[in-house]
């Protein structure tokens, strides 16, 4: 019982990570995936224009604020991947 409530309370849904970024980043292409299908462990892959110029850590930066201080809380593990809109990978 304890689990089901954990991961109720603890957990994100794909669809509410990619329209968080999305409302702060809307010319991005976000992408996405549950790596181990709980809920709790995802990977992000966001493309947008708003980093041209941002070193690989001020675009990151700029993800994770996007997601309103969820990450750690109800988001418990994203492996990031930025890239400039035409541009480079992180």
């Amino acid at each position: 019982m304890v689990k089901k409530v954990y991961g109720k309370l603890m957990s994100m849904q794909l669809k509410e990570i990619e329209s968080l970024i999305k409302e702060s980043f809307p010319d991005a292409t976000v992408k996405i995936e549950d790596l181990a299908g709980d809920g709790n462990h995802y990977s992000a892959t966001v493309i947008s224009s708003k980093f041209i110029g941002k070193s690989k850590i001020q675009q990151h930066k700029m993800v994770y604020d996007s997601l309103k201080g969820k990450m750690g809380n109800e988001l418990h593990a994203l492996a990031l991947k930025t890239k400039e809109k035409n541009g480079s990978t992180s």
